[in-house]
Order: structure tokens, then sequence, then C-alpha cells
């Protein structure tokens, strides 16, 4: 981390460190979108003016304020403002329907609600009418405004829970992740150590606002004064105009990103994507090593994975000048104060950017051991350098006449398989064996038609251990994803085949 990004990490608040980014480079760029540009300065004069308008409105230190908003200037706009008033802020995807938003709702006992209207086809204000939601206002073209003059002093207490994520709600309700502004400074300081950006990159924010990473990379942006292009839907190929408009320099978001972009490469072999690209950086899902080797080596740009989660927004990144089998097999190393500990083969943190628990006392006390380590449920190991391996979830290991079979490598073997674009690998129940494997597999346009004995022989190839071998094989036009960072949801695949 450069002189002056090591000088304004020590900000103890998110507000401060944008008073004191404004005041270094005022007239410098920060959000770009749709042809419109707000520079550091204008984040920090119109977020005090929203933050005026709330103050207006009711909102006070304290206040619980939700927002369902898709990836916008105003968005961000309004989070900084919140942020200025020390109001307690908790986001919520804009994917996400009646049953999490209400259950958000209910659980943060939100004062008020933040949604876009009718945003891509939804109504959300309907929505959140139906839900009972308190002080709903629209906040997408327009904001509230008002006096600065009038507000309270900034909040000066870094260590304060002024924030509230929430966890994918599967097949069970969703959980309430206590943040403080200190702990996502620290998150957004070990993704800019890793990454080492200059104030000539151009970055993209094409993932929800609303998601962990948003400040995430924001405060990266802070940090080194570079400016970053909001994408509020982001599909490729449409998405590539302004990558290219822009001369992006930094992109990516996750490992399904990663294979849009590849796929993208392909349809023109030899000509870059985006001329300007050098990096591809990202985390919240599983990387399989071909992936990476095929990204350096069709796009020619360095490719760079991290490991994430909502308790804890940045773990471990890959660096730019690593090792590439490093940075093929591995999610990089922990930034200092990031403790990593394996206790029995699970990963488990502590360190500034480690939550401070949940909203359910209970579910804290469940997630901490005895000496404060978040426990993941991810399984993994050091190297001697220092390197995460992840090789599977505590809940993801398939357990096969008492041998334990991990998933995850399974899944890396069958990207290698030329007619599989992506796959899954899950346990099934099974009265003999107690679980079997089941692979669930995409293909790519043309590909030749697939056979469990063709997969089977091909994994033995490669060296898979025969009790290891999938005993079932299905084949799916898509495989079921989440709407934020594209994660395969692997407890629908189970639901849709436990019972065949």
């Amino acid at each position: 981390m450069n002189e002056t990004a090591h000088a304004l990490s020590s900000s103890g608040t998110l507000w401060e460190l944008v008073a004191r980014r404004a005041a270094l480079t005022p007239g410098r760029p920060l959000f770009l979108q749709d042809g419109r540009t707000l520079t550091f300065e204008a984040l920090r004069a119109r977020a005090e003016r929203v933050a005026a308008g709330l103050y207006g409105m009711g909102v006070r230190p304290g206040t619980v304020v939700a927002w369902q908003l898709p990836t916008r200037v105003e968005t961000a706009v309004l989070s900084f403002a919140l942020a200025r008033l020390g109001a307690v802020q908790t986001p919520v995807i804009p994917f996400y329907r009646d049953r999490e938003v209400g259950f958000a709702l209910r659980a943060s006992e939100a004062e008020f609600f933040a949604v876009p209207g009718v945003w891509r086809g939804f109504d959300h204000g309907e929505m959140a009418r139906r839900l009972g939601a308190k002080g709903v206002f629209e906040a997408y073209e327009t904001l509230p405004d008002g006096d600065p003059s009038l507000l309270p002093p900034p909040p000066s207490d870094g260590t304060a829970v002024r924030w509230i994520y929430w966890t994918s709600g599967t097949t069970s309700d969703p959980k309430g992740v206590l943040h403080t502004d200190r702990s996502l400074l620290a998150g957004g300081s070990c993704l800019a150590h890793a990454l080492r950006p200059t104030a000539n990159d151009v970055g993209s924010i094409a993932f929800p606002y609303a998601h962990i990473g948003g400040p995430d990379y924001t405060v990266m942006l802070l940090l080194y004064g570079f400016p970053a292009v909001l994408f509020e839907q982001f599909a490729l190929p449409d998405a590539l105009a302004a990558y290219r408009a822009h001369g992006v320099t930094m992109a990516g978001g996750s490992t399904a990103f990663y294979s849009m972009f590849l796929a993208e490469q392909r349809k023109r072999p030899g000509t870059p994507v985006v001329p300007t690209l050098r990096l591809l950086a990202g985390g919240g899902a599983p990387k399989p090593p071909e992936l990476y080797h095929a990204v350096v080596r069709e796009m020619g740009v360095q490719l760079t994975h991290g490991y994430g989660m909502t308790e804890v927004p940045m773990i471990t990144m890959g660096a730019p000048d690593d090792d590439p089998g490093l940075l093929a097999a591995t999610e990089g190393r922990p930034p200092e104060g990031m403790e990593i500990r394996i206790v029995d083969g699970e990963v488990r943190l502590r360190g500034e950017a480690v939550c401070r628990g949940y909203l359910d006392p209970e579910q804290t006390a469940e997630a901490f051991d005895e000496e404060g380590f978040l426990r993941t449920g991810d399984l993994g190991h050091l190297t001697r350098t220092g390197h995460l391996v992840l090789t599977g979830r505590l809940k993801d290991v398939i357990i096969r006449k008492g041998e334990n079979i991990s998933a995850r490598e399974i899944e890396d073997l069958l990207l290698r398989h030329p007619a599989i674009g992506d796959a899954a690998v899950i346990g099934l129940p099974d009265t003999e064996r107690g679980e079997l494997v089941c692979a669930v597999v995409e293909q790519p346009p043309g590909a030749a038609s697939l056979t469990l004995a063709g997969v089977t022989a091909f994994l033995r190839t490669e060296g898979l251990s025969v009790h290891k071998l999938p005993e079932r094989l299905e084949v799916v036009d898509a495989l079921p994803r989440g709407e934020t960072l594209r994660k395969v949801l692997k407890y629908k695949l189970r639901e849709r085949y436990a019972d065949r």
C-alpha cells in the first residue's frame, strides 16, 4: 500500500475517509455511470445534503434504515449519507423478494425503508406496503435534500455496529451479520493491499452494491483515489461498450464473471475483449485452476482470486506478482492482522475485518470458538508460503461407505473435460452407501453428449480414486445460481434429485 493510502487507512470511520479523500483529490472522478461522473468532493458534498434531508425526515444516529437499491450513483450517495449521520443501515440485495425482505425488515426493526419503485418490472413499493414496512421512500433518481448546517457532528466511533448485512437465505432464514465502520475499512484495506492499484487504474462494480463487496471495493477507491464504472444491470456482451469507453483496467466480481469474460474472448480469439484490461479479480466462489490458466492464456491478463464472506469481506487475496502455480491453486495470502487457524481441517478466523457476530445472540455464540475465532465452515490448509487452499465445505463433504469425499476435488477435475462447461458435485441419500456421488454438469454449445461411463473413465485418467467416482450423472441446461455473485445453489440440486 502506498504512503498516502496507508495514511488514509488510519481513518476511524467511513465518513472520515470520505472527507480526507475529498480534501486530497477533490476533482478526481470516483463513480462513472451512464455518462455521469461523481467526483470525490461531489460525493462528500452531496452525501451531506442527503444526510440533512434524511435528518429532516427523522433519521438520527442509531436509527435503523433498510435499503433495497440497485447499483447506482444515488445508492452510494445514500449509503454514505447514512454513514455521515451515524445511522444503522441494512442493505438488502435488490433481487430478494417477500420472504427475505420481510425477514430482514422484522429482524432489524427498520424504521425506514428506501426502495427504487418499479425496477426491472417489479414494484418494490408495493412489496414494501404488502410487508407493512415503516418509513418507505423512493431513492432511485431523486434523494432527500436539506441544509448540511443543521446536521449534528459526524460519528467518531468506528467500532460501533452500524451495518447489518444478510447472508443468503437457502432453506432457512438469512442471518443478520453485524459490521462496524472499522471492520469494513479493514476489509477494503486488505483488498487494496493485495491488488496494489494505482491512481491511474479504472475499476468496475458490476455486482449489487448492496453486497458486502460494495463498501469493500469503495474503500479501495477512496484509499487510492481512482474511479470505478458502475453497472446497474450487468450482462455481456452489452456491458463491453462501457468497459471499453472508460478504459477499465480492473474487472471481475466472482468466478462466474471470469467465465463470462472468457466466453466473450473466445468469440474473437487474439483480439483483446477489453484492450485496456490488465487484471481480473474477485472472490465469493471457488475458482478452478483450469479457469485461471485459460484466462491468462487466452485473454492475456492476470487473474487474482480471493476468499471472503459476508462475515469477513476479505480474508485472503492473490497478488498480481504471485507465482502462477499459487494463483491457480490457492486463494492467496491473508493480509497483516488476519489470523487464520486450521482446526480439524476447518478454517477459523480472527482479526479486525471479522464481523461482530449476528443479530441473534445464539448464532453468535455458535459461530465463535472459545478463543474468539470465527468458525467458517470451510475446509482447507495453509501452504508453506502462507497461501490458503480451500478444499470444500464441512457440509459439502460426501460420506460414502464411511469415507470422506471432497466435492471440490471432483469438480476441479470435471472442469478439465472439454465437453463440460461447469459442474457441481453433490451427495445424495443412499440406503446402501449412506450417500452416493452425483455429478451435475452444464455443457458448452455444440459439445458431444456425455455418459456416466465416459465421465468416470475421464476422471480415472485424471487420477481420481475409484471410491470417489460419481455413481450418477445429470446434465442440465443451466445450474441454479444466486443472483449476487452467481454461486451455484447446491441445496436446490439436492432438493431436485434426492427423491429420484
